[in-house]
C-alpha cells in the first residue's frame, strides 16, 4: 500500500452534521404552522363575526370532522354503521334546536337509544364491533357534541354573545400562548411527563397568568358586560380546564400511539388537536352559568 493510500485509510469517515438540516426542517414546519394558523384563524374569526348559520354551520362541520377523527382513532371506518350512529348522535347533541323550531331530544332517552343501537351492533357483527367500540363511540358523541353545542349557546346569547365568545376564546388562546412562551423561557419542572413530556409547571402558571390578564382587560373595557370577579373566574376556568383538555387529548393519543388526530390543518394536526381545550372549557362555562 502506498503512503498516500495509507493516509486515506487512516482517515475516519465522519457523518455530515445533521443539525443544520434539522434546523431548516423546523423552520419550514414553523412557517407552515404560522401560515395555516393565520389562514384558518382569519376564516374562523370572519364566520364568528358574521354569526348565525355561517358560524353554526362551521361548528357543525367541525363537530362531524372531529367525530370522524375520533372514530378513526378507535379503529373503525367512518362509514361503519356504528360510526354513523355515533355521528348522528353527535349532530343531534350539537344541533341548535332553538333556531329550527324543533324540540331538543331528551338527553336520557337519546343516550339510551344510541347505547342500545351500538350494543345491538356488537351482536350483529359477532363482536367484530366490540363492547369497547360501543363505549368509545358513545363517549365520543357526548364529548364532541356537547363541546360544540356549548360554543353555539354562547354565541347565540341575545345581547353579548359575540363579546362572550371573544372573552372565552381570548382566555383559552392566551393560556396557550402564555404556557408556550413561559415554558420556553422559564420551564424547568415537568408538569405531567408521562402524558405530555414538553409541558412544564412554569408554562402552566404562565398560561394561567396571561388568561387572567385577558379576562381582567375585558372587565375593565366592558364593565356593563361582566364584573371583575366573574371575569377572574372565567379566566381561571379557561386556563385550568383548557390545559386539562389538552392533557386529556394527549393522553388519548398516547394510548393510541399517534401524534395527531388528523391532518386537516398542516402543521397543527386535526380538529381534535386544535379544539381539545374548547371542548372542555365551553361546557364548563355554560353548565356553571359563568357565561350564560
Amino acid at each position: 500500500m502506498s503512503t498516500s493510500t495509507k493516509q486515506f485509510a487512516n482517515i475516519s469517515v465522519v457523518p455530515a452534521d445533521t443539525a443544520g438540516y434539522e434546523a431548516i426542517g423546523a423552520c419550514k414546519n414553523l412557517k407552515q404552522r404560522i401560515l395555516t394558523g393565520v389562514i384558518a384563524g382569519a376564516g374562523f374569526l370572519a364566520l364568528l363575526l358574521i354569526g348565525g348559520w355561517a358560524y353554526i354551520g362551521l361548528l357543525l362541520v367541525l363537530a362531524l370532522i372531529g367525530y370522524y377523527e375520533f372514530v378513526r382513532m378507535n379503529g373503525l371506518a367512518w362509514s361503519h354503521p356504528a360510526a354513523l350512529t355515533g355521528s348522528l348522535a353527535t349532530l343531534a347533541i350539537a344541533w341548535p334546536w332553538q333556531l329550527t323550531g324543533g324540540e331538543a331530544p331528551s338527553l336520557g332517552s337519546l343516550m339510551w337509544w344510541v347505547m342500545l343501537i351500538l350494543l345491538v351492533w356488537t351482536v350483529l357483527t359477532k363482536n367484530k364491533t366490540t363492547i369497547d367500540h360501543a363505549a368509545n363511540l358513545l363517549l365520543g358523541a357526548f364529548y364532541i357534541g356537547f363541546g360544540f353545542s356549548a360554543m353555539m349557546d354562547v354565541r347565540l346569547m341575545d345581547e353579548y354573545g359575540l363579546l362572550a365568545t371573544f372573552l372565552a376564546f381570548g382566555c383559552i388562546w392566551s393560556s396557550d400562548i402564555g404556557a408556550y412562551f413561559f415554558g420556553r423561557a422559564f420551564g424547568r419542572n415537568k408538569l405531567w411527563p408521562a402524558i405530555s413530556p414538553n409541558k412544564t409547571i412554569e408554562g402552566s402558571i404562565g398560561g394561567i397568568i396571561l388568561s387572567l390578564a385577558v379576562a381582567v382587560l375585558f372587565a375593565l373595557l366592558a364593565p356593563q358586560f361582566i364584573s371583575m370577579g366573574q371575569a377572574l373566574a372565567i379566566g381561571a376556568v379557561s386556563a385550568i380546564a383548557g390545559q386539562m383538555g389538552d392533557l386529556i387529548q394527549s393522553a388519548y393519543k398516547r394510548i393510541r400511539g399517534i401524534k395527531d388526530t388528523g391532518s386537516l390543518l398542516p402543521g397543527h394536526g386535526g380538529v381534535l388537536d386544535r379544539c381539545d381545550s374548547w371542548l372542555i372549557v365551553y361546557p364548563i362555562l355554560v353548565f356553571t352559568g359563568l357565561l350564560t
